[in-house]
């Protein structure tokens, strides 16, 4: 994989075109022997050769839009796009109208020069942190491809466009990992803004209190640029951090339970590495972690939201929904208007209990998901797709329930399992959570 600013430059100097980007990539989405079929739900084919014909000319005459202009990006399925219907990933809203204008996210990476190549498939509605789907196939993730590992979810084809060279970077949505969860598996960075430094509207929701737009791409600072798009801000060379002196905490409690042995390895090796290049990294028990299982119990914000946006489709299409998509979301019948106000308190309380007691740290770390992707064959049963998923969404879910910053690299080494190593800073505290990661990646990269 190449960096945006990789690809910048070789535009800037001559050396590429945005055409020959964007046909590589096409060719790669069409590949019968790769998982373009999979991972994208619709290609904007035409559409990105005439904006990358476009972005080449304006290049020509000293006149494009920003440096990035004739990029490839691939675009979630949740975002809209003037003159198509938002289908987030189901068949149930094949018939809807038409988006009447794009999202602000999706014109803003317009606006920069950023060429959509097509649509990316998704966990429908983005209900799941597996990346499974049942209407349009589920891509696979790169590692251990002939046993069929899970990509991840929701942003399941976005990840794996990112790493298969399908897109240069992706446009993804973030309510309980869904960037970070599918970066994790697909050896990736992605990266979880604080949720309103970027604009959801034009975005299906899945649940508003925890929805976050975010971006999965080749390196931190990939994901930096595009998020400065997003916020709508001015991209600046990304400084890193110094590694020695950094204050690095661990959770001790909740976020290494049930972890395997590959994530053990990889996660300790880089604190270790961390460590060594002068990183202070503090083990210590973040008592806030401990409630956010019972307070979330009868399926928290994103089933009492959910279920607020689904319930007259569930109605009149619900046999059309992938039934374990379904029963999440029907679990937000069940919560009573008192108990959602008990549900926002919590929130509020377990929040600035954790913002006291984290505030002399640079970023918490732990891993990103607890355990390798599992293989898709393995997820058929009902109660071990429950079990996992929950597994899997565990320590990215407390990025958003904090209302956090968080970022996932990979930590393991070639040949290896994909591991993420997970960074959350401070409410707001994004750009120095940019510079904290990029010293953090530099020291990983160091030791491969």
């Amino acid at each position: 994989m190449r960096t945006i600013e990789q690809h910048a430059q070789a535009l800037a100097d001559g050396r590429t075109t945005s055409r020959v980007l964007v046909e590589d990539c096409l060719a790669r989405i069409a590949d019968p022997s790769g998982e373009g079929a999979r991972a994208f739900i619709k290609v904007h084919a035409e559409a990105a050769i005439a904006m990358a014909d476009a972005m080449d000319a304006l290049r020509r005459v000293g006149r494009e839009p920003s440096r990035y202009a004739g990029i490839p990006v691939s675009l979630k399925d949740l975002f809209d796009v003037a003159g198509e219907a938002t289908l987030a990933g189901s068949r149930v809203l094949a018939g809807a109208q038409p988006a009447a204008a794009h999202a602000p996210a999706v014109q803003r990476m317009l606006a920069a020069g950023f060429v959509p190549v097509g649509r990316t498939n998704m966990t429908e509605f983005a209900f799941s942190g597996l990346g499974i789907n049942p209407h349009y196939g589920t891509p696979r993730a790169p590692w251990d491809r002939v046993a069929g590992r899970i990509p991840g979810g929701s942003s399941s084809g976005t990840a794996v466009s990112v790493a298969d060279g399908m897109a240069v970077a992706g446009l993804a949505t973030d309510t309980g990992g869904s960037c970070r969860i599918p970066a994790a598996f697909c050896g990736v960075v992605g990266y979880k803004p604080t949720a309103r430094r970027v604009p959801v509207a034009g975005v299906l929701p899945l649940a508003p209190s925890l929805d976050s737009v975010g971006a999965l791409a080749p390196s931190v600072a990939c994901c930096a640029t595009i998020d400065a798009v997003l916020a709508g801000e001015t991209p600046a060379p990304l400084q890193p951090a110094s590694l020695n002196g950094m204050r690095l905490a661990v959770p001790s409690n909740v976020v290494l339970d049930g972890v395997d042995g590959s994530v053990s390895s990889a996660f300790e090796r880089a604190l270790a590495l961390l460590s060594g290049g002068g990183a202070r990294i503090m083990r210590l028990r973040m008592a806030a972690f401990d409630a956010v299982a019972a307070v979330n119990a009868k399926g928290g914000f994103a089933a009492a939201e959910a279920y607020g946006w689904h319930r007259a489709l569930l109605f009149e299409k619900g046999t059309g929904y992938d039934p374990r998509i379904r029963m999440r979301i029907e679990r937000g019948a069940g919560i009573t208007a008192a108990e959602y106000l008990e549900l926002v308190a919590a929130r509020q309380r377990l929040t600035a209990a954790l913002d006291a007691s984290t505030r002399e740290f640079d970023a918490l770390v732990m891993p990103t998901v607890p355990i390798v992707p599992p293989r898709i064959a393995e997820l058929d049963d009902e109660r071990e797709y429950n079990r996992i998923n929950l597994l899997i969404l565990r320590n990215t879910a407390l990025g958003n329930f904090f209302d956090r910053c968080s970022i996932s690299l990979p930590c393991h080494r070639s040949g290896e399992p994909p591991v993420g190593l997970m960074l959350v800073g401070e409410t707001m505290g994004d750009a120095r959570l940019f510079q904290v990661a990029a010293a953090v990646e530099a020291a990983l990269a160091a030791s491969r």
